[in-house]
């Protein structure tokens, strides 16, 4: 990655290719899951390496590539989340009881898929910087250092957050009809 960032800070537009390649899905679930939007996460995406392509040059090693582009993302996510409040609408609490057992009585609906919509939809409803850094954390696989770089936020807060975050889930997973004893 740093080879490829270095290429596209002299201008090689393949090189941004490569990156865009493989930094694309990635990059287009993360900001999808904070803003709740596939259209705006695709433009963030877009955006995101628009940054990359004109900033290369501006990388100071201080920390890994990925890193500094979730960094970005998640800037220009915040920007974009704060701008848009139809996505609160769309994943507000509604009556998950009745969604479970419609779910259910479609033939090859397997529990994990149900219980993977309902956490996606808890997540949801977490605020912003609490869901962030859970996507970061447990979708991502980043470390509590790498993603208090990318959001820009010492250590012990992003701690604090999934703290948070996680006290939240499991108050909001049972009111969904999600058994958190299983």
């Amino acid at each position: 990655d740093l080879q490829l960032l270095k290429s596209v800070a002299r201008g090689d537009r393949q090189a941004l290719t490569r990156l865009y390649r493989r930094y694309h899905g990635p990059l287009l679930r993360f900001v999808q899951r904070l803003t709740g939007d596939i259209e705006t996460a695709n433009e963030a995406v877009n955006d995101v390496m628009l940054v990359v392509w004109n900033r290369a040059d501006s990388f100071g090693g201080r920390s890994k590539v990925s890193t500094w582009i979730m960094g970005i993302a998640y800037r220009k996510a915040m920007k974009l989340s704060s701008r848009m409040q139809r996505w609160t609408q769309r994943f507000k609490a509604a009556d998950w009881s009745e969604v479970v057992e419609r779910s259910q009585a479609l033939e090859g609906l397997t529990k994990e898929l149900i219980e993977r919509d309902l956490m996606y939809r808890a997540i949801q409803q977490l605020p912003e910087k609490q869901r962030a850094v859970v996507e970061l954390t447990y979708y991502f696989g980043y470390t509590y250092d790498e993603i208090a770089e990318i959001v820009d936020c010492p250590a012990n807060t992003v701690k604090t957050r999934v703290f948070h975050a996680r006290a939240r889930l499991k108050k909001l997973l049972p009111e969904m009809g999600h058994d958190t004893h299983e």
